[in-house]
């Protein structure tokens, strides 16, 4: 039987998602899987260095890693009403962010990307774990950031208000879903492997989509002291038919944001396929 490494992010809608992976629960295809939970720049990274075999990625990494990793078509994470946020301390309109000190999720994060595009031009950039950036708003450490995550969900606890939903800007300029993250596979693994790990994935999401109740336990254990009902809003909002399959309008939505980053010279240009083949 032959192992991967698996990276995937603790946060609800990747537990929820690999719960049936990798607990014996879908047939693995004489696979099997290690894996290892981090928060997503970390993931970026290892994906960015070679190290995992197959990896929940942003977007904006996965430009960066496309001729070494193609993307599966299941598992990843993709959606409207789903995108970044902009939260200050202080009311501002989303103009107001030129020339300000911003925190973001990670240097690779689609939250970075999807703020280079919008042309905040801020000026000076803060990298820091997701978890962090509500207390360095609140705090007045930094002008604004931009949050991921179930921080959609609990910012207003911190006194925060939204400057912009980076999201609802894609969506007005594209009309397309806004592509955040996706599940790469190293090429290299073949092209008589890379259908078979697809479909292990899908079936996996399609388990956990039709048994809920079941990864409940696991998704709480690692959801970072996160309510029932956040956790159940974050699953909610990630977790939809694209999750199964982008489609003809998530591989559009893929191939524009990776194309507007390359046209602003943010990404690197290639002509190498992003999504596995359909079969």
């Amino acid at each position: 039987m032959r192992t991967l490494s698996l990276g995937y992010s603790p946060c609800p809608n990747d537990t929820f998602l690999f719960y049936p992976l990798v607990h014996g629960l879908v047939d693995t295809g004489g696979f099997r899987f290690s894996e290892r939970l981090d928060d997503v720049e970390t993931l970026n990274r290892l994906a960015l260095d070679g190290a995992l075999d197959v990896c929940k990625v942003s977007f904006h990494a996965f430009a960066f890693i496309r001729e070494h990793y193609v993307l599966l078509r299941s598992g990843g994470a993709m959606g409207r009403g789903c995108g970044p946020l902009v939260l200050s301390r202080n009311r501002m309109e989303p103009e107001d962010l030129r020339h300000k000190r911003i925190a973001v999720p990670g240097r690779y994060t689609t939250a970075l990307l999807l703020l280079n595009l919008f042309e905040a031009k801020p000026r000076e950039i803060v990298c820091l774990p997701f978890h962090e950036i509500m207390d360095a708003v609140a705090e007045g450490r930094v002008d604004a950031g931009v949050v991921i995550h179930e921080s959609r969900f609990t910012f207003t606890s911190y006194g925060l208000h939204q400057v912009m939903d980076l999201g609802v800007w894609w969506e007005n300029r594209t009309g397309l879903p806004l592509p955040l993250g996706g599940i790469a596979a190293k090429r290299s693994l073949g092209l008589s492997a890379l259908p078979v790990i697809n479909g292990i994935v899908s079936s996996s999401v399609e388990y956990a989509r039709s048994h809920p109740a079941e990864s409940a336990s696991y998704v709480l254990s690692h959801s970072r002291e996160m309510s029932d009902e956040v956790c159940a809003s974050h699953i909610g909002l990630y977790v939809n038919d694209f999750s199964l399959d982008p489609g003809s309008e998530g591989e559009k939505a893929a191939e524009t944001l990776l194309a507007m980053g390359e046209r602003l010279g943010l990404l690197p240009r290639t002509t190498t396929n992003i999504y596995l083949p359909r079969h």
